[in-house]
């Protein structure tokens, strides 16, 4: 190894921007295709969502997207699932929702009978060209079909000897990370993997270069773009997501309910999302 690789290993990796979002009742958006998005794609919207089931959430009722993929790891309750590719069922703590919209479709997702709480993180993630129209693909993944690597839960890519069954439509990793108090752990990305973040759903967390004290819960911090690792130190029990990747090297085209790479593509999902729409009309399922 050259001084300069080793250098790049060992310089602390620092942290570029932080922010808490915006609060909209138990959903915290911190990331949108029209801020951060544009910087961390593929990577471009993130909720942070919890609600009390008996303060009377019913769920985000049947709603559409093209040209992305979503991944809802649902860190804490049971909630029963729907979409147009035909699945149905419930989905555990724990587990992870795959939705590939491609070219367009129509999703639902409710707590189901007797749970009291839901809380979890929405990822969107950015398709490119051959995938952004291709047809909508759902995958429900149990929480013993999760992958682990240490205090790391696989949710997309790789990290060490674990592999989430998903294929991710780019090179990226996705981990759902839980440290014990004092705890440490270093992220080497893969290579090429220059965007960098985490994001908090509890505990303190020491890392990068923590020049602004350490991402506490509800925040999402964003690494400068470089290959080098990223050091954690865990303070009090701590649990957050933390996604790395090759840049999407596309612009992002964006719809109410999309994203994709062209204002023709996105006018192609767009049409999909309204036939789909209409039959479902005729079939009573949407008001």
């Amino acid at each position: 190894m050259n001084a300069a690789a080793a250098e790049t290993q060992t310089q602390a990796r620092a942290i570029v921007y932080r922010t808490r979002g915006s609060r909209h009742g138990g959903i915290t958006r911190l990331m949108s295709p029209g801020d951060l998005g544009e910087f961390l794609k593929p990577f471009v919207f993130l909720d942070l969502f919890g609600f009390d089931v008996t303060g009377g959430h019913k769920g985000f009722g049947l709603h559409p997207h093209s040209g992305i993929a979503t991944l809802t790891w649902l860190m804490e309750g049971d909630t029963q699932y729907e979409d147009t590719t035909g699945e149905k069922g419930t989905l555990h703590g724990g587990g992870v929702e795959w939705m590939r919209a491609g070219n367009g479709v129509w999703h639902t997702g409710a707590p189901a009978s007797g749970v009291e709480r839901v809380s979890g993180f929405q990822l969107w993630v950015a398709l490119p060209p051959s995938e952004e129209n291709a047809p909508a693909q759902s995958m429900y993944l149990a929480p013993s079909q999760v992958p682990q690597e240490g205090p790391a839960r696989v949710l997309l890519g790789r990290y060490g000897a674990a592999r989430s069954p998903i294929a991710a439509p780019s090179p990226m990793n996705y981990l759902a990370v839980k440290l014990k108090d004092g705890e440490r752990w270093s992220y080497v990305p893969p290579a090429g993997h220059t965007v960098g973040w985490v994001a908090l759903s509890a505990g303190r967390l020491e890392a990068g270069d923590d020049t602004g004290g350490p991402i506490v819960a509800g925040e999402l911090a964003v690494f400068e773009e470089s290959g080098a690792a990223i050091d954690f130190v865990a303070h009090g029990d701590t649990s957050f997501v933390l996604g790395s990747a090759v840049k999407h090297p596309h612009e992002l085209v964006m719809g109410y309910y999309s994203v994709h790479t062209s204002k023709a593509a996105l006018e192609q999902g767009e049409a999909e999302i309204r036939r789909i729409g209409a039959k479902l009309r005729q079939e009573g399922r949407l008001a």
